[in-house]
């Protein structure tokens, strides 16, 4: 027997035990074998098919992201623009108020003024008239302490009257 050459009997009893274990293969491991890689087969498909949906899923929300982004952003400058232009209109508001209570100050302040010169006046007038009586009362005194000049004095009243 050569070692390189089986012979014809190892050759036969191989192809009848390889036949043999190719039937009970068949007939029992074959379909389990088949339908475990069918299995295997629909899970990597249903997996791919989740993957996929899961990509459309995140491209629609990296897209609702996006447009919920823009839209915050664009009501964000709204509401900046809305703010500024009530912290301008709450300023005019401001200025225009101390405007106007300014002037009612100054207003208040003239008329005081002027209730306050017109008051000197009437008390400096009052004042004059005391005064220019009394040296009224003294010149009349010191003129009419004699009987003469007090005749002289109402003469010429009299006088004075008929030219009237």
């Amino acid at each position: 027997m050569d070692l390189i050459t089986p012979g014809l009997g190892l050759v036969f009893w191989t192809v009848i035990t390889f036949l043999f274990l190719l039937i009970i293969l068949k007939k029992y491991a074959w379909k389990p074998i088949l339908g475990a890689v069918g299995d295997r087969e629909d899970g990597i498909k249903k997996a791919l098919a989740s993957a996929e949906n899961a990509r459309k899923e995140m491209e629609n929300l990296h897209a609702d992201n996006e447009r919920i982004l823009k839209e915050a952003r664009a009501e964000r400058e709204a509401l900046l623009k809305e703010a500024r232009d009530i912290k301008v209109k709450l300023i005019d508001d401001a200025k225009s108020e101390a405007e106007n209570q300014a002037n009612k100050i100054i207003e208040q302040a003239q008329a005081a003024i002027e209730s306050e010169k017109k008051a000197a006046m009437a008390e400096l007038k009052n004042h004059v008239a005391e005064l220019s009586i009394d040296i009224a009362e003294k010149v009349v005194r010191a003129e009419l302490s004699s009987k003469d000049k007090q005749v002289q004095l109402v003469e010429s009243m009299l006088g004075e009257a008929k030219l009237n």
